[in-house]
């Protein structure tokens, strides 16, 4: 009797294990989805940002080129794309039956580097945004959004875009430090 209890056991464990696994794998595979999308969102909504006004006569122009940091955030968000296209291929031969699972430490390096690159290139456009927003008495520097109303809600669209592939490559860093804690390596 003892031993059948064994053995239901161990077959509820395994069960447990690849469902488990199988999750593990779903969830990996939607967020990486998720951060693909909501990057390259980002890199599309701010290079496509455009509004031309005229003050007095005088033409103003407003478009990401004029700004260092929305530069960055645009090739921060297309580099993730594209690195984040490259991790699924990865994550698709990592789920062999064979693989190691000591690979998965490259998965999460490649997470974690993602996950810094995209959130200093949205931190840096968010501190522009809040400049062209708000301004800085301070500094002299006077708030634009006033006048470019249009423009400044499309940034705000794309740093809300790339910080929602932040919280997706957040959880991804998570989902792969968990999987190499309970590889057993």
């Amino acid at each position: 009797m003892d031993f059948e209890k064994q053995k239901q056991n161990a077959t509820f464990t395994t069960s447990t294990q690849s469902e488990n696994g199988f999750l593990f794998i779903i969830a990996q595979y939607i967020l990486r989805v998720f951060v693909i999308a909501f990057s390259l969102a980002g890199a599309i909504i701010t290079a496509t940002a455009y509004e031309s006004i005229t003050v007095f006569g005088i033409v103003m122009d407003a478009k990401y080129t004029y700004s260092a940091a929305f530069r960055y955030k645009v090739v921060a968000d297309s580099v993730v794309c594209g690195v984040s296209v490259l991790s699924v291929v990865i994550l698709i031969v990592l789920n062999r039956p064979k693989s190691n699972p000591k690979n998965y430490f490259y998965l999460f390096l490649n997470d974690l580097g993602g996950l810094l690159l995209l959130l200093s290139g949205c931190s840096s456009a968010l501190a522009i945004g809040y400049v062209a927003q708000f301004g800085e008495q301070k500094m002299g520097w006077i708030m634009i959004c006033d006048r470019v109303s249009q423009y400044c809600h499309k940034s705000t669209a794309a740093i809300v875009s790339t910080f929602i592939a932040v919280i997706c490559l957040l959880l991804l860093t998570i989902l792969s430090a968990y999987k190499l804690k309970s590889a057993r390596i």
